[in-house]
């Protein structure tokens, strides 16, 4: 996601329209919350299962089996259902133990994990009663991550930081994006964000880079460039959330515990 070698003149157009998209349509879904968020990160979820499962060789009916059982634990979670609660947290494992059993590919029954557990916090984020707060937060504090690793990286070079895994990555776009992510967490402390989130955003950067270093080692294992082809300029929906995936969660439980002290 960050740090990656400048592409194709010819390519750059369309990779600054779809996102400038997939920006207006996140922030829009975010904003009204409900059933609009829930229908984007649904849709996602159901994109992120189909790629996983790609990615560790499921023929397409094992493929369309992932997002069938992924559907049960997504569609409790709606705004008119149980939401995101424990039960949805139920189903998720269900649904992994499930895939596992039947299609003889453990990876498969991890992929409900990997993808259903970011859907729920995230959903979880947004029905706080500073939900819009929090969930752009996690959302964004990805972002920054990605901004400042990128420019850091491409400024500062140096050391690699995994280059069996990912050449381009470098330990100067690690701490820039911890330093970029880190004043994106303090400037919302402005806006009501608790302190305690802002002082843990630059820890969850790291969690951002390392989601992202795993996608591209399952990338490099796989044999592919990208994790699907859904996003024109930009490759697979995982390849655009891998960041987030480990964000989420860990956001999710760092707020409950500060509503619990």
């Amino acid at each position: 996601m960050n740090e990656l070698p400048p592409r194709k003149n010819a390519d750059l157009g369309t990779r600054t329209v779809v996102g400038v998209a997939l920006i207006v349509v996140a922030a829009a879904a975010l904003w009204f919350g409900g059933f609009a968020f829930w229908m984007l990160v649904t849709l996602a979820g159901l994109i992120m299962i189909h790629e996983w499962a790609g990615l560790h060789g499921a023929n397409a009916a094992h493929k369309r089996l992932a997002q069938y059982a992924l559907m049960v634990p997504l569609a409790i979670m709606a705004p008119i259902a149980a939401g995101p609660s424990f039960l949805a947290l139920g189903l998720i494992v269900g649904a992994g133990f499930f895939l596992a059993i039947v299609t003889k590919n453990g990876m498969l029954g991890v992929g409900a994990a990997y993808v259903g557990l970011p859907v729920l916090a995230l959903l979880l984020l947004r029905d706080q009663p500073d939900g819009l707060l929090l969930a752009f937060w996690a959302m964004a504090l990805v972002w920054a991550c990605d901004i400042g690793a990128y420019f850091a990286g491409r400024t500062i070079g140096g050391p690699k930081l995994m280059p069996a895994v990912s050449p381009n990555k470098t330990w100067a776009g690690l701490i820039g994006g911890m330093l970029a992510a880190g004043l994106f967490g303090l400037a919302l402390t402005q806006w009501g964000l608790p302190w305690p989130l802002a002082f843990t955003t630059p820890l969850l950067a790291v969690l951002a880079q390392a989601g992202d270093l795993y996608e591209s080692w399952l990338k490099r294992r796989a044999g592919v460039k990208d994790s699907g082809n859904v996003l024109p300029g930009h490759g697979g929906v995982l390849d655009r959330l891998d960041g987030l995936v480990p964000v989420a969660p860990v956001a999710a439980m760092l707020v409950i515990l500060l509503a619990t002290r």
